[in-house]
């Protein structure tokens, strides 16, 4: 746990290379394992004088495609300035250039605060290019076997014809 106020306080930078299993909430949303997350973090005290945080992260990752249901490559990457704040009170009064970051006393987990950002970062759906999906799944697009087209099957509803008065 860093003490992310005296870290901006003293103007520290950190970066490092994680794996996507060790971020177990993220990890959740991807296809595989495979891949790595890069993040930088420089604390630093803006013109107003409040703690705030840059975060800069980028990560290759593979995800489900929402189209064919098969895994895809994905470079997903964000980067925002957080305020270091104490509750939601402070948080009403940021300017909207910053986002909240509220911590107590004890510090922030930044290994947290990176998953954070990369769920946020994620797109709400994910597809391929229409011609990737389109090799997997042209053979379900193809017409309907004759057999459940065919004329010799009954319909089910005739049962229900015969039900009608006057019939």
């Amino acid at each position: 746990m860093l003490d992310v106020r005296k870290a901006a306080a003293r103007g520290v930078s950190i970066s490092g290379v994680l794996k996507p299993l060790d971020l177990q909430r993220f990890r959740s949303l991807l296809a595989e394992d495979t891949g790595q997350v890069r993040a930088d973090l420089a604390f630093s005290r803006d013109e107003e004088s409040r703690s705030v945080v840059r975060v800069v992260v980028e990560a290759d990752v593979s995800i489900i495609c929402q189209r064919c249901l098969q895994p895809m490559p994905l470079t997903v990457g964000s980067d925002n300035t957080l305020a270091i704040l104490w509750n939601d009170d402070q948080a009403n009064h940021l300017p909207r250039h910053l986002e909240p970051l509220i911590v107590d006393e004890e510090g922030c987990k930044l290994w947290e605060l990176v998953e954070e950002e990369l769920i946020l970062a994620l797109p709400q759906f994910s597809y391929h290019d229409t011609e990737n999906c389109k090799q997997t799944l042209d053979p379900y697009n193809g017409p309907a076997p004759e057999e459940l087209a065919g004329e010799g099957k009954p319909n089910p509803f005739d049962v229900l014809a015969q039900l009608k008065p006057g019939k």
